[in-house]
Protein backbone atom coordinates (compact mmCIF):
# COMPACT_ATOMS: atom_id res chain seq x y z
CA UNK A 1 0.00 0.00 0.00
CA UNK A 2 1.24 3.26 -1.15
CA UNK A 3 1.14 6.05 2.10
CA UNK A 4 2.66 9.31 1.50
CA UNK A 5 2.77 11.42 4.64
CA UNK A 6 3.04 15.29 4.68
CA UNK A 7 4.89 16.83 7.80
CA UNK A 8 6.41 20.34 8.73
CA UNK A 9 2.99 22.83 8.47
CA UNK A 10 2.15 25.55 10.66
CA UNK A 11 1.73 29.25 11.73
CA UNK A 12 4.18 31.43 10.27
CA UNK A 13 4.48 35.32 10.06
CA UNK A 14 5.16 36.99 6.79
CA UNK A 15 8.51 36.75 5.44
CA UNK A 16 8.82 33.57 7.12
CA UNK A 17 9.84 30.12 6.27
CA UNK A 18 8.76 26.70 6.80
CA UNK A 19 10.14 23.14 5.28
CA UNK A 20 7.62 20.74 4.29
CA UNK A 21 8.71 17.30 3.94
CA UNK A 22 6.97 14.03 3.05
CA UNK A 23 7.85 10.70 3.75
CA UNK A 24 6.69 8.11 1.24
CA UNK A 25 6.18 4.31 1.78
CA UNK A 26 4.86 1.21 -0.66
CA UNK A 27 6.63 3.41 -3.69
CA UNK A 28 10.28 3.63 -4.64
CA UNK A 29 11.07 7.27 -4.81
CA UNK A 30 13.44 6.72 -7.55
CA UNK A 31 11.27 5.50 -9.73
CA UNK A 32 8.56 8.67 -9.41
CA UNK A 33 8.48 12.46 -10.41
CA UNK A 34 7.42 13.75 -7.34
CA UNK A 35 5.35 17.01 -6.74
CA UNK A 36 4.08 19.73 -4.03
CA UNK A 37 0.58 20.92 -4.97
CA UNK A 38 -1.46 23.58 -2.56
CA UNK A 39 -5.48 24.50 -2.05
CA UNK A 40 -6.36 27.93 -0.53
CA UNK A 41 -9.84 27.77 0.89
CA UNK A 42 -12.62 28.17 -1.80
CA UNK A 43 -9.59 27.56 -4.61
CA UNK A 44 -9.04 24.81 -6.57
CA UNK A 45 -6.21 22.62 -6.13
CA UNK A 46 -2.92 24.33 -7.72
CA UNK A 47 0.63 23.11 -8.51
CA UNK A 48 3.49 24.39 -6.92
CA UNK A 49 6.84 22.68 -7.79
CA UNK A 50 7.72 19.28 -8.67
CA UNK A 51 10.80 17.16 -8.96
CA UNK A 52 12.37 14.42 -11.29
CA UNK A 53 13.31 10.87 -10.60
CA UNK A 54 16.65 11.69 -10.32
CA UNK A 55 16.38 14.87 -8.86
CA UNK A 56 17.87 16.48 -11.70
CA UNK A 57 15.20 18.29 -13.21
CA UNK A 58 12.79 20.94 -11.15
CA UNK A 59 9.91 23.37 -11.87
CA UNK A 60 8.30 25.81 -10.24
CA UNK A 61 5.05 28.11 -10.08
CA UNK A 62 5.62 31.31 -11.24
CA UNK A 63 3.92 32.37 -7.93
CA UNK A 64 6.90 30.38 -5.84
CA UNK A 65 9.93 31.13 -8.33
CA UNK A 66 13.08 31.98 -6.07
CA UNK A 67 11.70 31.71 -3.17
CA UNK A 68 10.25 27.52 -3.14
CA UNK A 69 13.12 24.78 -3.17
CA UNK A 70 12.34 21.30 -3.89
CA UNK A 71 14.49 18.51 -3.06
CA UNK A 72 14.73 14.57 -2.62
CA UNK A 73 16.75 12.12 -0.77
CA UNK A 74 15.97 8.85 -2.74
CA UNK A 75 17.78 7.05 0.01
CA UNK A 76 15.33 7.96 2.93
CA UNK A 77 12.21 7.82 0.37
CA UNK A 78 11.83 11.44 1.50
CA UNK A 79 10.90 14.40 -0.26
CA UNK A 80 10.59 18.38 0.73
CA UNK A 81 9.60 21.82 0.38
CA UNK A 82 11.70 24.61 1.79
CA UNK A 83 9.29 27.70 1.86
CA UNK A 84 11.10 31.07 2.08
CA UNK A 85 10.04 34.81 1.96
CA UNK A 86 6.63 33.49 2.82
CA UNK A 87 3.60 35.80 1.87
CA UNK A 88 -0.31 35.66 3.30
CA UNK A 89 -1.40 34.34 0.00
CA UNK A 90 0.45 31.55 0.28
CA UNK A 91 -1.47 30.19 2.98
CA UNK A 92 -3.37 26.77 2.32
CA UNK A 93 -2.92 23.12 2.61
CA UNK A 94 0.12 21.29 0.81
CA UNK A 95 -0.56 17.80 -0.51
CA UNK A 96 2.34 15.70 -1.66
CA UNK A 97 2.04 13.57 -4.96
CA UNK A 98 4.07 11.13 -6.49
CA UNK A 99 3.86 9.85 -10.67
CA UNK A 100 4.93 7.73 -13.01
CA UNK A 101 8.82 8.62 -13.23
CA UNK A 102 8.51 10.73 -16.82
CA UNK A 103 9.59 13.95 -16.47
CA UNK A 104 6.52 14.85 -18.68
CA UNK A 105 6.53 18.90 -20.37
CA UNK A 106 4.63 21.40 -19.60
CA UNK A 107 1.43 21.88 -19.06
CA UNK A 108 0.95 17.89 -18.05
CA UNK A 109 3.54 17.90 -15.38
CA UNK A 110 1.31 21.11 -13.07
CA UNK A 111 -1.07 18.70 -13.88
CA UNK A 112 -2.70 16.91 -10.98
CA UNK A 113 -3.79 13.50 -13.29
CA UNK A 114 -0.34 13.09 -13.82
CA UNK A 115 0.38 11.75 -10.32
CA UNK A 116 -0.90 8.83 -8.74
CA UNK A 117 -0.61 8.79 -5.12
CA UNK A 118 -1.25 11.95 -3.18
CA UNK A 119 -1.08 12.81 0.60
CA UNK A 120 -4.10 13.62 3.00
CA UNK A 121 -1.65 17.50 3.13
CA UNK A 122 -0.57 20.08 5.81
CA UNK A 123 -1.93 23.39 6.61
CA UNK A 124 0.14 26.04 6.32
CA UNK A 125 -0.93 29.42 7.56
CA UNK A 126 1.12 32.81 7.03
CA UNK A 127 -0.04 35.99 8.90
CA UNK A 128 0.21 39.25 7.86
Amino acid sequence: QVRLVESGGGLVHAGGSLRLSCAVSGRTLSSSTMGWFRQAPGKERDFVAAISSSGGNTYYADSVKGRFTISRDNAKNTVSLQMNILKPEDTAVYYCAAGHPRWYPLPALATQARYENWGQGTQVTVSS
